[in-house]
């Protein structure tokens, strides 16, 4: 909550408070922010010095801070003190620290649909006390709610009403946002718990869009929305949107009552809250069933997509099995002696694959083994080849001589024929 300077008009002491801040101000004073002896801080209004010389005011607000002392309930901020004698009459409520409704989403935007519901069953559950103090809260709108840490609180009662009395019956007492208000103020007819209900019906549409049902303008022609024109309900969540609808009908006896409210909005909360922490990240289209984990990879495997290799015939289409079912021996089999798939290396991408009728993971290591070995093999073979023919050399050329030798000794030479002479030494 917003905190300003005290002004030079403005009282240092109220009672037994010390003033510090300003907190704002409303249609029936200042409200400050004081404390007590004891280091307690409240909110503290000092009542408008017109409206303290009327009498009537005087006595129906004395009516009002005797009922509210008389509500219960956590939603609430309490009454802690009051003195309605004084020249100018003023109440204290206990301090709740936080944001209002109405800031909080100027700032951060509209609230989510759980959100909403459980601010709402909250809300709900804060008037069900109010009205059974007999009280009608009458100007419930979002700068009306704190969020404190503890939760939603209703703030403000300095203008409600018993129920049953009137709201436009004097001028200046009519404090309320237009857009906030029900139709049966606008006519100035009695107001019932059921005010309330309209007026939270308003405050959740705004909690939930960022605007009012009733769009923006003048006052009269917010009024002549609020009694004639139906709210403009677009954005909010389909899970909401019935029930604000019915809150904010023109006939009070439609509304539901608060604890209907109460109840039915934490339904939806709860619900609303389970959905949000069930939500998953899209699938993939056509995996509606991909694993992950351990099976990811045995997945991987059995969805991928085989093309046939040349002589094949590929399967028929729909008499497969179907995806993601655990395949037969002979399956597995076929598998095997078929082309498998390329398994995946480490980033999610196919790995290299080597050439032949058998698809494999090239090693490097198992390369250089392999090129190794050869090499030290063709060395063998090539020294082996060398060794054999330096050995056989000289004894060729021995074997030629003696093979002369003997030519020369048994071939007698033929009459005539000299071809066949052979000289002598």
């Amino acid at each position: 909550m917003a905190m300003m300077r005290l002004r030079r008009e403005d009282p240092r002491v109220v009672g037994s408070f010390r003033l510090h801040r300003r907190l704002g101000a409303g249609g029936m004073g200042v409200v400050y922010l004081g404390s007590d002896k004891r280091g307690q801080r409240v909110a503290l209004k000092v009542i408008r010095p017109d409206l303290a010389e009327d009498q009537e005011f005087r006595s129906r607000f004395a009516r009002e801070v005797a009922a509210a002392r008389r509500i219960r309930g956590g939603c609430t901020a309490r009454l802690v003190a009051a003195d309605l004698d004084t020249d100018r009459p003023w109440f204290a409520t206990q301090y709740v620290p936080g944001p209002s409704l109405h800031d909080k989403v100027a700032e951060e935007g509209p609230l989510t649909a759980a959100e909403v519901a459980a601010v709402g069953a909250a809300l709900s559950e804060g008037l069900v006390a109010v009205h059974e103090a007999g009280v009608v809260h009458r100007d419930l709108k979002p700068s009306n709610i704190l969020l404190s840490p503890k939760g939603p609180r209703i703030i403000d009662f300095g203008i409600a009403w018993a129920t049953g009395a009137s709201t436009l019956t004097h001028v200046g007492t009519a404090v309320g946002s237009p857009g906030f208000l029900a139709p049966e103020q606008v006519r100035g007819a009695a107001v019932t718990p059921a005010t309330d209900v309209f007026s939270l019906g308003a405050t959740l549409a705004y909690a939930a869009t960022g605007d009012s049902p009733f769009g923006h303008g003048s006052s009269e022609v917010m009024l002549y929305r609020v009694v004639h024109e139906s709210p403009q309900l677009h954005g909010v969540p389909d899970a909401l949107a019935p029930l604000v609808h019915a809150c904010l009908a023109k006939d009070p006896e439609e509304r539901p009552s608060t604890l209907q409210l109460s109840l039915r909005l934490k339904e939806i909360a709860a619900r609303e809250a389970q959905g949000l922490s069930d939500v998953r990240p899209p699938e993939r289209r056509g995996d509606p069933d991909r694993p992950s984990g351990r099976l990811a990879e045995q997945y991987a495997e059995q969805r991928t997509v085989r093309r046939p290799g040349p002589g094949t015939t590929p399967p028929p289409r729909g008499n497969g099995p179907r995806s993601g079912a655990r395949p037969t021996p002979a399956q597995r089999a076929s598998t095997r002696s078929g082309s498998r798939p390329a398994p995946r290396s480490g980033t999610g991408r196919p790995a290299p694959r080597t050439t032949g009728t058998r698809l494999r993971p090239a090693n490097p290591r198992l390369l250089r083994q392999r090129l190794f070995v050869f090499v030290v093999v063709t060395l063998l073979v090539a020294l082996g080849i060398a060794a054999a023919q330096g050995c056989q050399g000289p004894s060729r050329g021995l074997g030629d001589d003696g093979l002369r030798t003997d030519v020369r000794q048994s071939s007698a030479p033929l009459p005539g024929d000299e071809r066949w002479s052979v000289p002598q030494d």
